[in-house]
């Protein structure tokens, strides 16, 4: 006798997909915004709003597609219990899906979590299991869907695979379109950061697909190992402590992360990062995440360089989530200081650099 399991439910399993897609239907394209910096006149600098989607990040896309993935794969079936090993946006993305299709979910994560972050995956019906190690995070995570009975998400290993990267209204796809009209519409670079590298994989492999001339450059944080493992290609690299900006950069080499899509790679450190967010307030009129300020820092340095060369053109990056999830953190003076991030020289360097 097999002990195969029956295959799903194609009813429930369409009615599954027929929600996910009603969510899309009822949610408009994110907006393009560009913003126009007196230093680069002929410049164009534009921010991919990524934190207006329903759960309010950029994972929101990663959520979605992790859960057709596994629906269309039959690993993910009614009543399938969802864990992930995260602490941040995928979970909060991934607990929004879950509950869409009447789904339990779990978030594996640290016990030094914040109360506000718990909250939020909460509010979404999520339940965090705590764990004393952060290494264990993933272990735990299989460990637990084997005692459930159900599916390990794992971003940081499907991200890349999880994404149609030739199109069908994948983030890329999303910003060409939208430049379309522009009068620099195929950008001399898009930048972004990498966590699972699961956008870096999309965009770069979509550039190549349709044979444009934009180059991709991925910007790492303090405590990451991508940028020195894109210059070494050692995947035995890793780091003792965690990125402090939250959504990019690992302690260890993850699946997801393609080197050869990309073309560029910049540090930045986290100070900077931070400065550029209380920057970016003044010029976009609301709060993002620290990823948006890493994400600003590498886009400035790029702009420079062009315009060094006398050339003209234009520069993509995004804004990955809301910056209010961060007023206890990024936002917060005290916080700041404790953690010895001495912003005020940086930031006026950097309004000094935008004019």
């Amino acid at each position: 006798m097999s002990n195969a399991p029956s295959p799903p439910s194609r009813t429930w399993l369409d009615q599954a997909i027929g929600r996910i897609a009603s969510d899309i239907q009822r949610s408009a394209d994110t907006h393009l915004i560009r913003l126009d910096l007196p230093a680069f006149p002929d410049i164009d600098l534009y921010f991919k709003d990524e934190s207006v989607h329903p759960s309010g990040s950029l994972k929101h896309r990663l959520a979605r597609s992790l859960f057709l993935f596994g629906l269309c794969n039959g690993w993910i079936r009614e009543g399938t219990p969802i864990i992930e090993a995260s602490s941040g946006s995928t979970a909060v993305s991934e607990a929004y899906f879950a509950k869409l299709l009447g789904l339990p979910f779990t978030a594996v994560m640290p016990k030094s979590t914040s109360a506000k972050k718990i909250a939020w995956i909460e509010f979404y019906g999520g339940r965090c299991h705590l764990v004393d190690d952060p290494c264990q995070i993933y272990q735990e995570s299989h460990r637990l869907a084997d005692e459930l009975g159900g599916h390990f998400m794992d971003q940081f290993a499907n991200a890349e695979r999880a994404t149609d990267w030739r199109g069908n209204n994948n983030i890329a796809e999303s910003i060409f379109g939208q430049l379309s009209l522009e009068r620099y519409p195929e950008p001399t670079w898009v930048v972004v950061g990498a966590g699972t590298g699961g956008t870096s994989a999309t965009i770069g492999r979509f550039i190549r697909y349709r044979s444009l001339a934009t180059k991709l450059c991925v910007v790492d944080p303090d405590h990451s190992v991508f940028h020195e493992f894109f210059e070494s290609g050692d995947t035995a690299l890793t780091r003792d402590c965690p990125s402090a900006i939250e959504g990019i950069g690992r302690p260890r080499v993850e699946a997801s992360f393609l080197p050869h899509v990309i073309d560029r790679m910049i540090h930045v450190p986290d100070a900077a990062s931070f400065a550029a967010i209380h920057l970016l307030e003044t010029l976009l009129g609301s709060k993002c995440g620290g990823s948006t300020g890493t994400n600003f820092c590498g886009a400035l340095q790029l702009m420079e360089e062009i315009a060094a060369r006398g050339e003209t053109g234009s520069v993509v990056t995004l804004i990955c989530d809301r910056g209010d999830r961060y007023l206890d953190t990024y936002y917060n003076p005290a916080w700041l200081a404790q953690h010895g991030y001495e912003i005020g020289p940086l930031l006026e360097r950097l309004c000094s650099r935008v004019g």
